[in-house]
């Protein structure tokens, strides 16, 4: 149960872990895949869960309107885990992510497996989506828990990036985190209690941006309906690692399937 005086108590810990996050995103996100030893349901990256239950919720949207002969690319991809499992369903899977670190580890967990490659990629910087659409044309995205951890200003550039990738015969399909309370109750539904933080969300306070919630409102931000038509849209649960003691870790989520107009 949330405890408003655990939260309280909890407060200074927080904040002296995010003061050692980097003010500049690209060099967080460096930062932190520099310091990844292992990935995985051990490991050390606090949403990288084996795919399986999470991946069952997304596999029918996928087939139901996504062209399946189209490439589709994978937006922060991390270390590649869903990219790998989305280059089982289209011809080629593109992972990007702005880590150069993740990148390099995506490329070393996935060695041997066709049709996958990695590369490191801002999608938040114009003109990066009309490059991508110049190279591979018209081409699905995948984006999962991304959107969240982005400034309103970033989402809109993302967005726009997106959608020069997309072209006319591509979709995206967005998931994300939405967890409709405080970060401090956020921190404690994974876990978190006073003098006591699960290691990869201790990993995660003091590396990476500060999370958001991200749900149809903030879509409908960052995705405005002139520009955007909503194909299939609603609640999903995000997997994470496994923390104290827990069998699984579960997250409230929102995913939409998309198309540009």
């Amino acid at each position: 149960m949330l405890n408003i005086l655990d939260q309280l108590r909890m407060m200074p810990e927080v904040a002296r872990l995010a003061k050692r996050t980097p003010r500049d995103p690209a060099a967080a996100w460096e930062g932190y895949w520099s310091r990844v030893r292992s990935t995985g349901t051990e490991g050390e990256v606090l949403w990288d869960a084996e795919i399986g239950t999470e991946a069952d919720q997304y596999a029918h949207v996928l087939e139901g309107h996504m062209d399946d002969g189209l490439p589709i690319i994978d937006v922060g991809c991390g270390n590649g885990r869903w990219t790998r499992w989305l280059a089982g369903r289209f011809p080629s899977a593109l992972g990007v992510d702005v880590a150069e670190s993740a990148v390099r580890r995506a490329a070393r967990e996935s060695e041997g497996l066709p049709a996958v490659v990695f590369r490191t990629l801002d999608l938040t910087v114009p003109g990066t989506g009309r490059l991508l659409q110049e190279e591979h044309g018209d081409s699905n995205v995948f984006v999962r828990g991304v959107f969240h951890v982005l400034r309103p200003r970033q989402r809109r550039d993302l967005s726009e990036n997106i959608r020069q990738v997309v072209g006319s015969r591509g979709r995206v399909l967005l998931t994300e985190t939405n967890f409709r309370g405080n970060p401090l109750s956020y921190m404690q539904s994974l876990g978190a209690r006073p003098g006591s933080i699960p290691a990869p969300l201790e990993r995660a306070i003091g590396g990476i941006p500060v999370p958001g919630h991200f749900g149809r409102a903030e879509r409908r931000a960052a995705f405005p309906d002139g520009s955007w038509s909503v194909l299939a849209d609603g609640p999903v649960t995000i997997e994470a690692v496994p923390m104290s003691g827990r069998t699984s870790t579960s997250i409230p989520g929102y995913f939409a399937m998309m198309g540009a107009r």
